[in-house]
């Protein structure tokens, strides 16, 4: 029993479980969205919120461990990384491979148990998430399709409420890529040093520090942009005031977070971690309080 806990909690590490904060706040934003604008209620049943949250947990843990694995050769190297269980050896690829293929199979399984399209979508998501991390060994686009696949999840969320694929959940898909994008970006500036010696076409390798730090400011910009696109197309329908001023409260948390980063780079995790991870909270409570006030 205990081999299985160490076991298990090596898994956690690896996948950095507590992460998924970023992406869950946006998924359930865009159900509560779609199911107002579909049953003019923000409540979408128990069984959309249990095989919801089952889908967004498998495909990140799929998509997670694929990229651990895929990155093997070129973590190992990499102080940062030295400490992950795959590369320290507490976790062999026979194990990561099972915990892949596993979570590809919880995540299919369940799709079919939403709708028809969710089905169909199943497998071409588990594409695009199990290929991003190559994008760093050709293109300096992986920052951008990292946050896509982060992205997926508001249209994830309009496919299980609404089944299909509304205009708000694409709005909200482009605002969420851009949003993780820009903060990858920061994150990736503890490697630029390594990506350059390595040849990886990471966008701070290739352009510099102040150049990332202006592409990461713009991407944040369009993020808001986007919000604020996304608010008005469900306007009067589904949001409105509480909304905006919950775009404004994410709008400071950005402009803080390139402050710290731009006055410290050693401040770069608590920017990523602590302060996206609030903004991604405060944005689904705004949300939810607008559609409840209405």
């Amino acid at each position: 029993m205990n081999l299985f806990w160490t076991k298990f909690k090596d898994i956690l590490e690896l996948i950095v479980f507590k992460h998924s904060i970023f992406a869950l706040p946006f998924l359930f934003s865009s159900m509560i969205v779609g199911s107002k604008l579909a049953n003019d209620t923000a409540w979408f049943g128990f069984k959309a919120l249990i095989l919801g949250i089952i889908c967004a947990v498998s495909a990140r843990n799929f998509a997670m461990a694929s990229n651990r694995l895929m990155d093997e050769d070129i973590d190992k190297d990499n102080p940062r990384c030295a400490n992950r269980p795959n590369i320290s050896g507490k976790i062999g690829k026979k194990s990561i491979w099972l915990f892949i293929i596993a979570n590809a199979l919880i995540f299919i399984l369940c799709s079919y148990f939403i709708n028809t399209l969710a089905f169909y979508l199943s497998l071409p998501v588990l594409f695009i998430l199990a290929i991003y991390s190559a994008f760093k060994r050709f293109s300096s686009l992986v920052h951008l399709v990292l946050g896509f696949c982060l992205g997926l999840a508001p249209i994830a969320g309009s496919v299980i409420v609404m089944g299909k694929i509304h205009i708000y959940s694409v709005i909200l898909c482009l605002s969420v890529t851009f949003w993780t994008a820009g903060f990858d970006l920061l994150y990736s500036l503890q490697d630029m040093d390594y990506d350059k010696k390595t040849g990886l076409f990471s966008i701070p390798a290739q352009f510099g520090a102040k150049a990332t730090l202006l592409i990461s400011a713009f991407f944040h910009i369009l993020a808001v942009l986007f919000w604020l696109l996304f608010v008005w197309q469900v306007w009067g329908i589904a949001l409105g005031y509480i909304s905006l001023l919950g775009i404004c409260v994410c709008a400071v948390i950005l402009l803080f977070e390139h402050k710290i980063v731009r006055n410290n780079f050693n401040h770069i995790n608590k920017a990523f971690f602590t302060l996206n991870g609030y903004l991604s909270m405060i944005f689904f409570i705004f949300i939810l309080v607008d559609l409840l006030w209405n």
